[in-house]
């Protein structure tokens, strides 16, 4: 398994399940970590999740340089990129046009898909409620669907957590191979 990609809702496991994974691994592991603590909530929460992180784990806080967070990683570390829904909403804040995230995304999914050793990417699966009331809501949404399907589109394996149970995605090529025999 080079590239895996776990999707789910909020507190469907997701990262639980990219941990354990991880931790399964005989090599080092490296975190990108992607939030930022913008109030007394949030920064509780990252607290949370270092606590949950062995200590001999490398991490590395990057809300918005990605790919570079990805250069300083070594080939045989296990990595982890949690979580692409915060980078998304990170860029989307700083006044990224949708296009150049899109494009960042591409770049670095493409960093992920060529490493040799295990890469775990966790995100939030957000387009299956209610469409958001706003603009800028709505264009979260979007650019996050296409987010996912780009690192999905390069994944070796794509799984969808619901309730802490993983899901398998069948890729949309083999659907097609099938399609075409029938």
């Amino acid at each position: 398994m080079a590239l895996l990609v776990v999707l789910g809702g909020a507190r469907s496991g997701k990262s639980a399940l990219a941990l354990r994974l991880a931790r399964a691994t005989d090599a080092a592991v490296t975190l990108i970590a992607t939030a930022e603590a913008r109030d007394d909530e949030m920064a509780e929460r990252i607290a949370v999740h270092r606590a949950e992180r062995p200590p001999g784990w490398i991490t590395v806080e990057e809300p918005l340089d990605v790919a570079g967070a990805f250069a300083g990683v070594p080939q045989h570390a296990c990595l982890i990129l949690d979580c692409l829904t915060l980078w998304v909403s990170n860029m989307l804040m700083s006044g990224w046009p949708a296009e150049r995230i899109e494009e960042e995304a591409e770049r670095v999914a493409a960093l992920a898909a060529d490493r040799v050793a295990p890469t775990l990417v966790v995100s939030n699966e957000v387009g299956m409620g209610v469409v958001p009331a706003y603009e800028l809501g709505r264009a979260f949404r979007d650019i996050q669907g296409r987010v996912n399907a780009s690192f999905c589109d390069v994944a070796d394996r794509a799984v969808v957590m619901v309730a802490g149970r993983a899901l398998e995605l069948t890729p949309t090529s083999d659907l097609i191979e099938m399609f075409g025999r029938a």
